[in-house]
This record gives C-alpha cells, sequence and structure tokens, in this order.
C-alpha cells in the first residue's frame, strides 16, 4: 500500500489550545475546527467557555468544568508563578492521543510550549494580529519570548503575505512560516448583487468592535460629508469591550456621529450573533471598513474576516490597504481601498460607487469569485490538514 496512502487513512489527533472557546466576534476560529477533513480528529481544550449554543463541537475540555482538585490545582500554579501552562493541557493530550498541538494566538503558543514537550507533540502556532504588533510593542518581553518560541515551534501560520513578513522580522525563521488564509463557509452565503438607485438612501453596514484599528470614526467622518449629497441610512453592529482603550472609542465614534449630525441616520445595534450581522448584509449597499494601525501598535494583522464575508454576499466594499487586506480585497477589481487615515480617498470611493451603481455587479462577481477560491473554508480545512500530515509524516 503506498505509505502517503496508508498515513492518510489514519486518524491524527489535534489539540486546540484557546485561552476561551469562544468569543462571539472569532466565528473564524470556529470555521477552522469544524470544517478540517475526517481524518483530523480535533479536541480543544481552554480555560472557560461561552457562547456553546453558536459555537458547540465535540470534544470541547474547558478547565472551568474539570474536577474541582485539577481546577484549584492548575489556578494556584499559576498564580504562585510556579509555572505558566496549563497541566490540565497535557492530561487532555494524553487522553486523546493528540500528536499536534494547534496553539491558536502566539503568545497562546509560547504560554503552551512546556504542554507539547511535556506532552511530547508536533508544535503549531497561528498568529492573528494583536500578537504579532501589539504585544512587542507595548510589552518588550514578548520579544525575547517569541525567540523561544519561534526556536522551539515547528510550524507558525498566519493569514497573509504581509503578516508572514512582519513574523519573519520579529525574528522566526522564515522555513517555518506559512501563510494559511482563514477560511468562512461560502456554502452557507448566498451571493446576491446589490443594486441601488439614485434617490434613495444609501444603506451603509459598518461591523467590527469599537477599537481604534477598526477605523470607524474615519468611515463616520466620510459618511457626514456624503450625507450633504445623498440620504444616507447607517447601521453599525459592535460595540466596546470593558476595558478602557475600546471605551475610549466608543467615546469617539459617539462624538463622531453627534459631530457630522448623523444621529438620525445611524442605527446602533451593538454586538449581535453572526447570523443577524449576515441578515443585515443583505439589507444594505456598501460595506465601509477602513481598518488603520492604532496608536498602540495593533493591527488587522492580517485582515477582518467580516470583509470576507461580506464580499462573499455580493456587497461593494471600501476598506483600506492595511495589513493584508489587499490578499482579500483586490483594488479596483473586487471592491476599494484607500490609505490608512485618508478620509477623502474614502469619500472619493463611496462617491465613485454612487456615480458607477452599474459596475456594482462586475466588481460584485469577482469578488465572489476570489473568495471561493482562496477563503473557501472547506479548502482551507483541507490544506490544514495537510500541514498537520506534513508534520506527522516527519516525526523521527
Amino acid at each position: 500500500m503506498n505509505p502517503q496512502l496508508s498515513q492518510r487513512s489514519q486518524q491524527i489527533g489535534i489539540l486546540h489550545s484557546f485561552p476561551v472557546w469562544l468569543p462571539q466576534t472569532q466565528t473564524w476560529l470556529y470555521n477552522q475546527v469544524r470544517y478540517l477533513p475526517d481524518d483530523i480528529e480535533s479536541s480543544i481544550v481552554c480555560e472557560t467557555t461561552e457562547n456553546l449554543d453558536q459555537f458547540n463541537l465535540p470534544n470541547i475540555h474547558s478547565l472551568a468544568s474539570a474536577p474541582r482538585w485539577r481546577y484549584i490545582w492548575d489556578k494556584g500554579l499559576r498564580k504562585l508563578n510556579l509555572r505558566r501552562y496549563l497541566g490540565y493541557g497535557i492530561a487532555i493530550a494524553q487522553q486523546q492521543s493528540a500528536a499536534i498541538l494547534h496553539s491558536h494566538f502566539g503568545d497562546i503558543g509560547w504560554i503552551d510550549l512546556a504542554v507539547a514537550k511535556r506532552a511530547g507533540l508536533k508544535h503549531v502556532v497561528t498568529f492573528y494580529g494583536y500578537d504579532v504588533n501589539e504585544l512587542p510593542t507595548q510589552d518588550k518581553r514578548w520579544y525575547q519570548r517569541y525567540q523561544t518560541l519561534f526556536q522551539r515551534v515547528d510550524r507558525i501560520l498566519c493569514e497573509g503575505p504581509h503578516m508572514a513578513q512582519c513574523i519573519v522580522q520579529l525574528g522566526c525563521p522564515e522555513e517555518k512560516v506559512r501563510v494559511h488564509h482563514l477560511g468562512i463557509a461560502i456554502d452557507q452565503i448566498s451571493f446576491q448583487s446589490r443594486i441601488w438607485h439614485r434617490g434613495e438612501p444609501l444603506k451603509v453596514l459598518i461591523a467590527a468592535s469599537f477599537s481604534e484599528k477598526k477605523g470607524i470614526p474615519y468611515a463616520l467622518q466620510a459618511l457626514g460629508q456624503l450625507r450633504h449629497e445623498i440620504p444616507l441610512k447607517i447601521t453599525i453592529i459592535g460595540d466596546a469591550r470593558n476595558h478602557p482603550e475600546n471605551l475610549a472609542e466608543k467615546r469617539k465614534i459617539l462624538a463622531t456621529i453627534e459631530k457630522h449630525q448623523l444621529q438620525s441616520h445611524t442605527l446602533l445595534l451593538g454586538y449581535q450573533p453572526h447570523s443577524v450581522m449576515l441578515e443585515a448584509a443583505y439589507a444594505h449597499h456598501v460595506f465601509l471598513l477602513p481598518s488603520i494601525t492604532a496608536s498602540s501598535g495593533d493591527t488587522e494583522g492580517g485582515a477582518p474576516v467580516s470583509l470576507i464575508e461580506m464580499a462573499a454576499t455580493g456587497m461593494p466594499i471600501v476598506s483600506t490597504t492595511h495589513c493584508d487586506i489587499p490578499e482579500v480585497i483586490q483594488q479596483g477589481k473586487t471592491g476599494l481601498l484607500a490609505p490608512e487615515r485618508d478620509v477623502a480617498s474614502l469619500l472619493d470611493h463611496l462617491r465613485w460607487l454612487i456615480r458607477h451603481p452599474n459596475q456594482w455587479q462586475g466588481m460584485a462577481t469577482a469578488g465572489r469569485a476570489h473568495i471561493e477560491q482562496e477563503f473557501n473554508a472547506i479548502k482551507q480545512g483541507e490544506n490544514l490538514a495537510k500541514i498537520y500530515r506534513e508534520l506527522v509524516q516527519s516525526r523521527v
């Protein structure tokens, strides 16, 4: 029998490590695990769970649900700074016969180094954004911690070439880095090209957490000028998490709405389930999300998954050339991109759309085709499985 075919027929145990399974804004992590092929046996280890009504999967192991002695023991050792990792993760790896530990987020990967070593696992770490730019900028200790991680990890994954280059610049050997696009459930997202007629309100959707890197005030400044030219209806899905930076950004967003007299034009829906966001997409004409590099150094790292999903629905997209967004939205072909913090360019792109509604369908069709080719969760699940198989085959 062909050894490769034999290998493919065997189950490969993967232990996915998350701090929390799963915040409502991280549907893309759910898709990463859910769409792995049948020869990949996934287990999830985390400290706590939330939103299981939306993101339930088999083999979720939460420390908060573990026997009380295990919870007290692991938490106590961490509180006393006697170790940083969770022994619970080692126990689950052995129980599930895992071959690979996949840590999600760079800082979690560093914490998990001892788990991989003690359980004898190959180690994959995916970076997603704040862990690439913000952590090393805000706390220089992370630069040295990452050197240890890069030396010991087997594979580093990231969303696009921009983030890959950032990780290499942090000190990771280039041969350990792989670009792996995030996937969306394209089969569950119908394509409907948008039609807008002059004289009716242009319906603009913004969907993001209220963090500085999302650039929402710049979007609102552009819309504040556009409202003098055409009728507008703006919907914002998202809110601030309970920490100072997000609350400050929320105050800035509300102040921008008031300054530009957008109150009667704007509907603030707060956080909503993923299904509600997709439903709202089909009721709007344009998706606007001008991401930026935040003052803290935080970035998208790759690209917001909301851009991938909105492009798949058939919406015209206006965003920025930030990080790996050009990997998702191709300037002038599948959407329109402005430089970061450039309100005038955002306004110009919106004006172009309202002057050329007959070109929306061609742009949307090209956008859908690009997403189907590069960001299909089923295809990306198979691509991730190939990475796992390569690592298992390389075991000595």
